[in-house]
């Protein structure tokens, strides 16, 4: 399997079928200028779109045969929203503001009525979402500024505010798929998480089950959950769900660095249920791994502000450059997305000259020992075979060197800029210094770009790319690079 260069190279394109100017049988005055029409041909049919636009025509309607900017009305008929969506991006129209995509029932009510009818959320197919929503807008409820955007049923393709409106939703969604999770039942924990990661989009707050109207992303199951939601004033129903989980104790031990679930699950299982029967217990035998994350825990498990994350970033880049002054180091992960806190800071760290960031990890690792803040390591080798490239698991691990690490960090290095105010960490010890786990990935100058994107995040975002890519695009992506699948 090639891989794929872009943008040297593109997947082939199916022939678009074009649509004919419809002919019209008669002069019509226009009453309704203010409105002007495109009726789409896309599963209606040449005969039907042709008496339908005759129709509306005789009653005084502007119809558009072919599709133009001056048109603010696109009525569709038995087209889902996310393929309304893909339509209309292949079109070559500007940016309308004002353009309403909607259902064939307002266009069928407007033809009883002899006039166009109020448009109601149930005939549209679009959601209408502002696409600049202040940061300091704490409002439940839509700005009354706002323009016609499509909700698409991939997280890659939707812009996701740090504000969320659903909070109470969205919680017990992300507590209900971590319980199928543990519990190895893929299918709803998939669904749940697809559909709290489609709810955080939303810029306004959902009260009632006629808000749903239109949203892709919800099963069953996720609209039996809000429903129960919407009609509990006193939210018991998301606190219930808050509160499901198969055990707080399996929780509490994956919170530990270096347990995982099935250590957890063990543990578990032997009757133990707190850190002090774990390390009481004679045939429990430790990592180094989970003897660092009990050592360290109270650190660990308290947030990492912004000007922390930048504090340890000044650490590594001054480390890396002392061999490679012209190297790359990246701050990944919820940082990148603008997140002010996070639970670990990831870097990715690349060189222009290609061989040149071979041994760099083990040059780096040196230094931060001999400088004493080095309270744990954990090195991970390469396993990149591009002989084996891409993985067709859209949760594939990739296959860079990685470097899992414990650093301290004296407090005296973190400066808070006095135009963004930082989160307190939960952490008041009163030492001098704080543990940080710190993740470094080492990656070819070639495969950055996609190491780059896959390590920003988040999981929702990178999985929903990698289902788009495959099913609307027929390639493969992964964190090392771009494949058609075609050849």
């Amino acid at each position: 399997m090639e891989k794929f260069i872009f943008p040297s190279l593109s997947p082939h394109k199916k022939k678009q079928k074009v649509t004919e100017p419809l002919k019209s049988f008669g002069n019509y005055e226009i009453k309704f200028k203010d409105i002007v029409i495109f009726i789409m041909e896309r599963k209606m049919g040449s005969s039907r779109r042709m008496f339908l636009t005759e129709l509306a025509r005789k009653k005084g309607f502007q119809v558009e045969s072919v599709l133009s900017d001056s048109v603010n009305h696109i009525v569709a008929e038995n087209n889902s929203c996310a393929e309304v969506l893909e339509w209309i991006h292949k079109q070559n129209l500007r940016n309308n503001p004002k353009m309403e995509v909607l259902d064939i029932t307002w266009f069928t009510e407007s033809m009883g009525a002899g006039k166009p009818v109020e448009i109601e959320k149930r005939h549209r197919l679009m959601v209408r979402l502002n696409c600049n929503i202040p940061r300091s807008n704490s409002s439940n409820t839509p700005p009354e500024s706002s323009s016609v955007v499509a909700i698409s049923p991939y997280a890659c393709q939707r812009r996701t505010s740090l504000n969320n409106y659903n909070k109470l939703f969205t919680d017990a969604f992300e507590v209900l798929a971590e319980n199928y999770e543990m519990n190895e039942n893929k299918g709803p924990y998939l669904g749940f998480m697809r559909a709290a990661s489609m709810i955080k989009s939303l810029p306004y707050a959902i009260s009632s089950m006629k808000d749903l109207e239109g949203l892709p992303c919800l099963g069953d199951q996720t609209k039996a959950v809000i429903e129960q939601c919407c009609q509990d004033t006193e939210k018991s129903t998301i606190k219930s769900c808050i509160n499901f989980a198969r055990s707080q104790s399996i929780i509490l031990f994956t919170s530990v660095f270096g347990v995982g679930q099935k250590t957890a699950e063990k543990w578990f299982r032997k009757g133990l249920r707190t850190f002090e029967e774990v390390q009481v217990h004679k045939e429990t035998k430790l990592t180094k791994m989970q003897i660092a994350g009990f050592l360290y825990y109270e650190d660990l498990s308290s947030f990492v502000t912004k000007p922390e994350a930048d504090a340890i970033g000044q650490i590594i880049e001054d480390t890396v450059r002392l061999f490679m002054p012209d190297a790359l180091v990246t701050l990944t992960g919820g940082f990148r997305r603008e997140k002010k806190i996070g639970h670990d800071v990831d870097f990715l760290i690349t060189t222009p000259v290609p061989g040149n960031e071979n041994g760099l990890l083990e040059k780096v690792i040196d230094v931060l020992h001999q400088q004493g803040i080095l309270l744990y390591c954990d090195v991970v080798e390469s396993t990149f075979d591009k002989s084996r490239l891409p993985s067709r698991k859209v949760d594939a691990l990739d296959h860079f060197q990685k470097c899992f690490a414990i650093l301290k960090l004296l407090k005296q290095k973190v400066i808070t800029s006095n135009c963004e105010e930082a989160e307190e960490p939960s952490n008041t010890s009163t030492k001098e210094w704080k543990a940080i786990r710190v993740d470094l990935v080492i990656t070819p100058f070639d495969q950055y770009a996609f190491a780059l994107l896959g390590w920003t995040g988040s999981r929702q975002f990178e999985r929903d790319l990698r289902r788009f890519a495959t099913h609307e695009r027929k390639m493969m992506l992964d964190n090392h690079a771009l494949f058609d699948k075609n050849k």
